[in-house]
């Protein structure tokens, strides 16, 4: 009964929020988008298939930080990633702006603000971990306890147990501590890792 009444809540915020930061950053939107189509060549927004609750598919937005002959694969698969990122995209994946778009999935319900991070449907071994630990039992977010307990410097394995701790122990107070350490890890620019690492 508590969990439900907690993610009720968390709909409620997540709708609240969503309206309020679209209103507040559009004009930083059309900014970065002109930026993008100026420095990067056309379509300034990045669509891809990720899988959120309950396992179903859904499309996440981003702002495009990638050639558009991108595979599509996490960045840390990729060998020499930084041959594929954008003139804006360094600045923009350093900052995390590249994420707000996803205000219109927390919008529209397909994510949360916090939550554990959705992936792209061909992550199979993640996935499957996920699937036996409870996690797509709650929206994915934009960010989550894993993101702020290493984020790329961490192993799979790592990350869907952080992500189970999420599931566990949901709280708008965990929500809360989350968003505080997201700011401070953005800020300071931390454990973000272009490529491959070692795991």
């Amino acid at each position: 009964m508590k969990k439900k009444l907690t993610l009720i809540l968390k709909r409620s915020f997540d709708i609240l929020f969503s309206l309020l930061g679209l209103l507040i950053v559009w004009p930083l939107f059309l900014l970065i988008a002109l930026l993008i189509r100026i420095f990067d060549g056309p379509k300034a927004f990045f669509r891809q298939e990720r899988v959120g609750m309950h396992g179903e598919v859904f499309i996440l937005y981003k702002f495009r930080t990638m050639i558009r002959e991108m595979p599509d694969k996490p960045t840390k698969d990729v060998h020499n990633p930084e041959k594929c990122i954008t003139k804006t995209g360094k600045f923009l994946r350093k900052t995390s702006l590249d994420e707000l778009p996803q205000f219109l999935n927390v919008l529209n319900g397909t994510m949360s603000f916090i939550g554990p991070r959705p992936l792209i449907v061909s992550e199979k071994n993640i996935h499957q971990m996920r699937k036996e630990q409870g996690v797509y039992s709650v929206r994915p977010g934009i960010t989550g306890l894993a993101q702020v307990s290493g984020r790329d410097t961490i192993s799979h394995e790592d990350k869907v147990k952080y992500d189970r701790e999420y599931v566990e122990n949901i709280s708008l107070y965990n929500d809360l501590k989350i968003i505080i350490r997201t700011v401070a890890a953005v800020l300071k620019g931390e454990d973000v890792v272009e490529g491959q690492i070692q795991e």
